[in-house]
C-alpha cells in the first residue's frame, strides 16, 4: 500500500480546490437538521465512487461532482446498511432501558443489566468497526446492496488482505484525528479537513 499517497493524491487533481470546496460546503451544510439528509448522503455516495475509482486503478480518482442523485442513493444504501449492522446495539439499549424502568425498585439489578448491555454494545460496535469497512468495499465495487451482508465473502476478503486491511482502518482513523485540527483554521477549516479525512479513508480502502 502507498499510505503517503492516500494523504496527498487529491492535490494532484487539476480541480482539487473546486472539488474539496464543494465537499467542505456539503459537510458544513450537514450540521443543519433535515438538510443533512441530503448533503451527508451525497457526500457519502461521492466517497464510494472515489473508492471504486481507486480500486479500478484510475490515475486521478477524485470524481467530478456530476452525479448528485446517484451519490445520494449510494449514500442512502450505505446508511441503511450501517443501521442494520447497528440494530443489535439499538435493541440491546432499548432492552436495557426497559429493564431499568421495570427494576426501578431494584437498583442493583438495573446496574448489572446496564453494565451487561454496555459491554455487549461495545463488543458489537468493535465488530462493526472491523467488518463494515469490508462491506463498504464490496458495495462500492459491486454496486449491490446485498454485498453488505455476504459475510462469507467479507470474512474471506478480510482474511486474504488482513495486513493491508488493518493498516487502512488505522490510517483512516489517523486521518480523521489529523482532520480534527482543522479547528485551528477557524470553524470553516474543520469542515474542509473533515472532508479531506474522508477522502483519505476512502482511498486507503480502495487500495485494499
Amino acid at each position: 500500500m502507498d499510505i503517503g499517497k492516500s494523504f496527498t493524491y487529491m492535490f494532484d487533481d487539476d480541480k482539487w480546490v473546486e472539488k474539496l470546496v464543494i465537499g467542505a460546503l456539503l459537510a458544513l451544510a450537514s450540521i443543519i437538521p433535515l438538510v443533512n439528509l441530503f448533503t451527508a448522503l451525497v457526500m457519502a455516495g461521492y466517497t464510494l465512487r472515489l473508492l471504486k475509482n481507486v480500486a479500478d486503478g484510475k490515475e486521478t480518482p477524485l470524481p467530478e461532482w456530476d452525479d448528485w442523485g446517484g451519490d445520494w442513493i449510494r449514500g442512502l444504501m450505505m446508511a441503511l446498511a450501517s443501521l442494520i449492522y447497528s440494530l443489535p446495539i439499538i435493541l440491546a439499549s432499548g432492552f436495557g432501558a426497559l429493564v431499568g424502568a421495570l427494576a426501578s425498585d431494584a437498583e442493583q439489578i438495573a446496574n448489572i443489566c446496564g453494565i451487561g448491555v454496555s459491554c455487549l454494545s461495545g463488543l458489537w460496535g468493535l465488530a462493526i468497526a472491523i467488518v463494515l469497512p469490508a462491506g463498504i468495499i464490496m458495495y462500492a465495487t459491486e454496486g449491490e446492496f446485498g454485498s453488505f451482508f455476504r459475510f462469507g465473502r467479507i470474512f474471506r476478503f478480510i482474511g486474504d488482505n488482513l495486513g493491508n486491511y488493518i493498516i487502512a482502518i488505522l490510517m483512516g482513523a489517523v486521518a480523521q484525528f489529523v482532520a480534527s485540527f482543522g479547528v485551528i483554521l477557524c470553524v470553516i477549516g474543520v469542515f474542509f479537513t473533515y472532508f479531506w479525512g474522508t477522502l483519505v479513508s476512502s482511498h486507503l480502502l480502495g487500495q485494499v
